[in-house]
C-alpha cells in the first residue's frame, strides 16, 4: 500500500465524516462539491473533515483508486465509503444520510 493510500485510510478511519472534494467547504470549486457541503450542513454534520483534492494530484488520484470510484466528491462516514453527491442527495432525501451521520 502506497503512502497516499495509508494516509487516506487513516484519514477516513480516524474521522467520523470525511469529504474529499474540489475546493474547500468555504469555497467549493465545483457544483457537485458545493452540493455535497450543503447536504452535510443540512444533515447537521459537526465539523466534517474536508480534503481539497485540487491541492495534491497524488491525493486526487489516490482517492479514486482507494474507493475504485472515478469521480469527486467522495463521502466517507465512520470509515465507510458512501458515494458522491448524487448518492448523497438520494440518501438525504430518504433520511438515510441524516441517520447515518447522527448515528
Amino acid at each position: 500500500m502506497s503512502d497516499v493510500q495509508v494516509w487516506i485510510k487513516e484519514t477516513v478511519t480516524n474521522n467520523p465524516v470525511v469529504l474529499f472534494m474540489k475546493g474547500t467547504a468555504q469555497f467549493p470549486q465545483c457544483g457537485f462539491s458545493g452540493r455535497a457541503i450543503q447536504i452535510l450542513k443540512a444533515c447537521g454534520a459537526q465539523s466534517p473533515v474536508t480534503v481539497n483534492v485540487l491541492e495534491d494530484p497524488v491525493v486526487r488520484q489516490g482517492i479514486k483508486d482507494y474507493a475504485n470510484w472515478p469521480t469527486i466528491p467522495q463521502l466517507y462516514v465512520n470509515g465507510e465509503f458512501i458515494g458522491g453527491s448524487d448518492i448523497m442527495n438520494e440518501m438525504f432525501e430518504s433520511g438515510e444520510l441524516q441517520a447515518l451521520i447522527k448515528g
